[in-house]
């Protein structure tokens, strides 16, 4: 599983892979509390989602994220948005999705979290392990990897496993970010 690389075009996207340690961060929540990627992984995994407000596929994925959130809570896994754009414009993208889970605020002039990930596309998300290492590294929409995050949430919870899609939705394998 360490391995799996995405493809696109027959090119990796560049973004860390499986098997490469997180850069650690800190970053303010768009609530104005601190949040420190090395604090999280003491209570767990980490799920952490990159995105812009103005990405159709990012539009499309926080909302099944969304999903998995309120299936599980928080107390075993963290989940946490991470926004390309100010706090204004993500509050409302927020309230416009129904986006609950914590989102943090990249700063806009220099990216530093986005670029330290080696970002080129939105949404990425990436599934850090609670010893700091990468396992999952997903660009665009996959379903496949958010039917694996939802697998591996539901496992750390301990609670039974909630569909992430339901079975009236016509839910893509696949769109580029």
């Amino acid at each position: 599983m360490k391995w799996l690389h995405n493809i696109f075009g027959g090119h990796k996207m560049a973004a860390l892979n499986p098997g490469t340690t997180a850069p650690d961060f800190t970053l303010k929540t768009t609530d104005g509390k601190q949040f420190s990627l090395r604090e999280a992984l003491t209570h767990g995994p980490v799920v952490a989602v990159f995105f812009k407000i103005s990405c159709p596929v990012c539009q499309y994925a926080l909302p099944f994220l969304e999903r998995i959130y309120k299936s599980y809570g928080a107390r075993h896994v963290t989940i946490v948005g991470i926004s390309q754009n100010e706090k204004k414009d993500t509050l409302a993208f927020m309230k416009e999705y129904g986006v609950t889970f914590p989102v943090l605020l990249d700063d806009t002039s220099t990216y530093k979290v986005s670029n330290a990930y080696g970002l080129t596309n939105v949404p990425t998300i990436f599934w850090v392990a609670q010893d700091g290492d990468i396992e999952i590294s997903s660009v665009g929409w996959v379903r496949k990897d958010i039917e694996d995050i939802n697998r591996r949430v539901a496992e750390a919870s301990g609670n039974g496993r909630q569909p992430v899609f339901r079975t009236h939705e016509q839910v893509a394998d696949f769109r580029a970010g």
